[in-house]
């Protein structure tokens, strides 16, 4: 689509803001405007809601194969015009090509595998306690849902969410990032094009989330809300949700241990540690924060993970040889700019980066600490960017007792070659998604979802589609008669 050209997509129609007020969408790495978008108001999401209540039982009805072509269809466009979905990405988000291209292959697996999974939601028949009776299991949509997605993957957190919920015969309602909106309108017209019913979708950007948001909350008949974002906000909509006892997902912060036991294959170690921690610039909640080397590898550990990263080339995602992304804003330079200071503050050693470039863009490169301890602030808190934080530990029982210390649950990674160790610490680090010598687990069809505070429910798999269904029974009686 023609980014000068974005629109609300309400009710399937193409449309200003009711209050004919817009906003500007800027280019992480030049500080440029690229686009103004409608800026949506309370008004416009009571429309979105009227326009999806009205198609939300033809739509319900619909067989699931019908569904899942639709799904296919979106699924096929989106590979098909990967080169210029992945440039509007990089364009207001910041990453690079290399990470555009695979975030959008990522996303139309999502829709790919949810159009499968509707073909597979399955009833049950239990058996009785009288020969005159008999018990049907159904699954029935959960009905209008509601999509808040951030801004660091605007495209792989829509379908991630759209999928499963159109899959299961809801309609649904985006609120993405008002930093990313342009990737949400995207998705909508493939969607649009593939044949998507007008009202089973909208898309609505705004500056002010919380009135525009707060329609749906205090509206019943919006049934179900998915969020990914902080904890803290998180925390509000579940409190608001249980007003009209809406169904929620959540996925919230995380608090990623990376740990390397002294028998792990140390170069697979920091080949996933670069993953695990530079994907997005580190502007992930699954992004590994912590990363505890047991003491005997520490030394040799942290010279590859800082000879690694110092190859990465910072800049302009449009370029194709960077690797290096700008932050997303202002904001959250100065929350990594915090962290490292903090840390060296506490007697932290720096041993790559740390300094932010002259010039526009809100970079900051890849930076290696050493020597941190649990009490620095980058130790507690989501940095949200390109810092390895090195942490010495002795045992196994000890590194487990500090990954835990943590109100975050989302994702763990641990490198070692000891089976047994693999299979303990899979019992025992209290998070939802384990990367057991892997620094990149997430896949559509694996379960995606966090514990304690990280969030609750879980997306993708076929897990993600029970998220928008409900279980009815029917006792069937007079049988015999």
């Amino acid at each position: 689509m023609e980014i000068d050209k974005a629109r609300l997509y309400i009710g399937g129609e193409w449309t200003e803001a009711a209050a004919g007020t817009y906003f500007d969408v800027v280019n992480p790495a030049t500080e440029q405007v690229i686009a103004r978008v409608p800026d949506a108001g309370p008004q416009d999401m009571r429309r979105a809601i009227d326009a999806a209540l009205a198609v939300q039982a033809s739509w319900a009805d619909a067989p699931a194969a019908e569904r899942a072509q639709i799904l296919l269809r979106a699924a096929q466009s989106m590979r098909a015009q990967l080169e210029d979905l992945a440039r509007l990405m990089t364009e207001e988000e910041g990453k690079p090509l290399s990470e555009s291209r695979g975030e959008i292959a990522y996303a139309a697996s999502f829709f790919e595998w949810f159009a499968e999974e509707a073909k597979r939601v399955y009833g049950e028949i239990i058996p009785a306690n009288s020969a005159n009776k008999r018990i049907l299991v159904i699954k029935r949509p959960v009905g209008l849902s509601l999509a808040i997605t951030p801004w660091n993957f605007p495209a792989a957190m829509i379908t991630r969410k759209v999928g499963p919920a159109l899959a299961a015969g809801c309609p649904v309602i985006v609120k993405p990032s008002e930093l990313t909106p342009l990737s949400a309108f995207a998705i909508a017209k493939i969607l649009e094009d593939a044949g998507l019913p007008l009202g089973v979708l909208s898309v609505l950007t705004g500056t002010q989330p919380g009135p525009l948001v707060q329609v749906a909350m205090d509206e019943f008949s919006v049934r179900k809300i998915s969020f990914t974002g902080s904890t803290a906000v998180g925390k509000r909509l579940m409190v608001q949700a249980a007003e009209t006892m809406k169904r929620v997902s959540l996925e919230l912060g995380g608090q990623a241990p990376f740990i390397v036991f002294a028998d792990a294959d140390l170069d697979a170690a920091v080949e996933n540690a670069v993953i695990a921690k530079m994907r997005s610039v580190g502007e992930s909640c699954v992004a590994a924060n912590r990363m505890y080397v047991q003491r005997p590898v520490l030394e040799a550990f942290s010279r590859k993970l800082t000879d690694a990263l110092a190859t990465m080339r910072m800049g302009d995602g449009l370029q194709n040889d960077v690797t290096v992304g700008p932050l997303i804003d202002g904001r959250a330079v100065a929350k990594v700019e915090r962290h490292v200071a903090d840390a060296q503050k506490q007697g932290a050693r720096l041993l790559l980066g740390g300094t932010r470039p002259q010039g526009p863009g809100y970079f900051y490169p890849p930076t290696v600490l050493a020597g941190v301890t649990d009490s620095m602030l980058i130790a507690q808190e989501e940095t949200f960017g390109p810092v390895a934080a090195i942490l010495a530990f002795d045992t196994e029982d000890e590194v487990i007792a500090r990954a835990n210390n943590t109100r975050a649950g989302l994702a763990a990674y641990y490198f070692t070659r000891d089976v047994g160790r693999v299979m303990r610490l899979a019992e025992h680090l209290e998070y939802g998604i384990l990367g057991a010598n892997d620094g990149l687990p997430s896949t559509a069809q694996a379960p995606f979802g966090g514990m304690k505070e990280s969030g609750l429910g879980r997306e993708g798999s076929h897990y993600g589609i029970d998220e928008y269904l409900d279980i009815k029974y029917v006792s069937l009686g007079g049988i015999n008669c």
